[in-house]
């Protein structure tokens, strides 16, 4: 069914190897790299500073869990759901664009400023 319907709204049953720019491909990969490195080499150093080291594992651990697991890891699902209900391939983009805002917002309102601040031993 699945199939049928993609057949009909003109999507080819594989990528065509000869028009796939691979060089453009691999730019646009490695600038995808380094983006997320941007963000995922000062985010250790932030959240460790964030909570105090008697809780600092779990107070960590789960927070990022539900985010990646489930946020990141329901994605594909949502996207595609958001596509195949619309109709439009770029509507699934809604989906991380908004909760990269929704992110934004609760960071920017709700976690606290670390600069300066004594980080404790124990």
């Amino acid at each position: 069914m699945l199939a049928d319907s993609l057949k009909r709204a003109g999507y080819p049953a594989k990528a065509d190897p000869v028009r796939i720019n691979r060089p453009m491909v691999l730019l646009l990969l490695l600038i995808l790299l380094f983006y997320v490195s941007l963000v995922y080499g000062p985010l250790a150093a932030w959240l460790a500073e964030l909570f105090p080291p008697r809780i600092r594992y779990t107070s960590l651990s789960v927070p990022y869990h539900i985010a990646v697991g489930w946020l990141g890891g329901f994605l594909p699902t949502v996207a595609f759901a958001i596509v195949a209900i619309t109709g439009d391939i770029y509507s699934g983009l809604w989906y991380p664009v908004i909760i990269a805002l929704a992110s934004a917002c609760v960071g920017a309102f709700f976690l606290p400023d670390t600069h300066g601040t004594e980080v404790p031993a124990s």
